[in-house]
């Protein structure tokens, strides 16, 4: 069978995808295609021009290497978060209030985990990020975050619980944090969260849409729009920066976010790294640096959805972070992780991102904290790509809006 051309078998249920090089090589590094191909070639929405160069648009690269893709089930319910379990299996959760446990060989899905606290799914909520205690197999807990309904109207909350011995039910189930400024909508709640290198949770949490609130990013004193860091028991981190607003809160890490659906931790350098949606262009990657402001909405590379410019339209400003990458228009950056593996090497230290309403998974080469390259995976599929991390096998494996998981692995 030629290894050239990309096959698609049938395995029983199993649909796997193939992506072969041209020349089959496993080692061969990912170059740009040529000095001036970027993957985007649609135009952008404005003529703003970027901070520097690389900032946006960057080369194009392929990857050489030979993998294949396994769609493992078509069988979740809008699924938003996705972790591996220490012996391989994934703990997933779904946008409705569920938390399942799917197999990475034969893509079963468990019954639903019972004991989950009520979530708000209207609009952008639900039962949103996860992650697992980095001592999991000895406390066997977990923690997420979701929309909840509180008086005034809802608001970004973070629960832990510990997963029962019989995997069927969470134990013990506490809301450790939510934020301060509830809020009568259902849009940008942000939702990610992950673990630093000290232990600590770090979690986004969105500036909730409207133009009438939207500002308060802008403000220490709330919680909206902003990446904060706690304890495993929701108590502002030891070591969080100082902001100099009057009544800021202890808890904050950065702020001026809009909606961060991302958080990644650098696996060398131990950075944290976070997606944002932008409005009509301007989606963002940063590289979160404590105390730091990302200008949100004062500057932004995005206009609003009816074309109006937002704000002064600027994009510097003293004081205000530029943003590593960029794009527009977007491609809606969601979860996203970067791979440690050594499966397909050229990919090592590799940023990979879900896009929804690019319907792809985003790769980008980082070197120096500067982007690259950039490539486009799975495009054909057709998917809205809500969150990706790496298994304990190596693979990546990625979720998607319509309920599909998806196995990336060589071949």
């Amino acid at each position: 069978m030629n290894r050239n051309n990309n096959i698609i078998y049938f395995i029983g249920c199993l649909m796997i995808f193939s992506h072969c090089s041209q020349n089959g090589s496993s080692d061969t590094p990912s170059t740009p295609s040529t000095p001036t191909s970027p993957v985007e070639t649609n135009p952008p929405n404005t003529n703003y021009s970027p901070a520097f160069s690389g900032q946006t648009r960057i080369n194009r690269v392929r990857t050489v290497s030979d993998y294949q893709v396994s769609n493992l089930t078509t069988n979740l319910s809008n699924p938003w978060g996705i972790t591996a379990l220490p012996d391989g299996r994934l703990l997933i959760t779904e946008k409705a209030g569920r938390m399942r446990i799917v197999s990475p060989t034969t893509g079963e899905v468990s019954n639903p985990i019972s004991g989950i606290p009520t979530v708000n799914s209207a609009g952008q909520g639900g039962l949103l990020g996860l992650c697992l205690d980095p001592v999991f197999t000895s406390n066997r807990m977990v923690y997420w975050v979701f929309s909840e309904s509180v008086s005034g109207g809802t608001v970004t909350s973070v629960a832990k619980a510990r997963l029962a011995n019989n995997e069927t039910s969470m134990e013990g189930i506490s809301v450790i944090y939510r934020s301060n400024t509830p809020y009568n909508g259902n849009l940008h709640y942000g939702g990610r969260v992950v673990f630093d290198r000290t232990g600590n949770l770090i979690v986004s949490i969105g500036e909730r849409s409207s133009s009438e609130i939207r500002t308060m990013a802008q403000s220490a004193n709330s919680s909206l729009g902003k990446v904060v860091r706690i304890t495993t028991n929701g108590q502002p981190a030891s070591g969080n920066p100082t902001f100099s607003q009057s009544n800021a809160l202890l808890e904050l890490f950065t702020m001026g976010h809009r909606n961060p659906q991302g958080l990644a931790v650098h696996p060398v350098t131990g950075d944290v790294w976070q997606s944002e949606h932008g409005p009509r262009g301007g989606d963002e990657i940063n590289r979160l640096q404590a105390g730091s402001n990302y200008g949100w909405p004062v500057v932004t590379y995005g206009i609003e959805y009816g074309g109006q410019a937002i704000g002064s339209a600027i994009q510097q400003q003293s004081g205000m972070e530029q943003p590593v990458y960029y794009w527009d228009p977007v491609v809606s950056p969601s979860g996203m992780t970067f791979y440690s593996g050594n499966r397909i090497p050229e990919w090592q230290n590799n940023l990979f991102i879900g896009s929804l309403s690019g319907t792809h998974i985003v790769r980008l080469v980082i070197e120096n904290n500067k982007v690259t390259g950039e490539e486009r995976l799975l495009s054909n599929e057709g998917q809205r790509f809500r969150d990706i991390t790496q298994g304990i096998d190596g693979a990546l494996y990625a979720i998607t809006d319509q309920g599909r998981l998806y196995k990336i692995d060589r071949r």
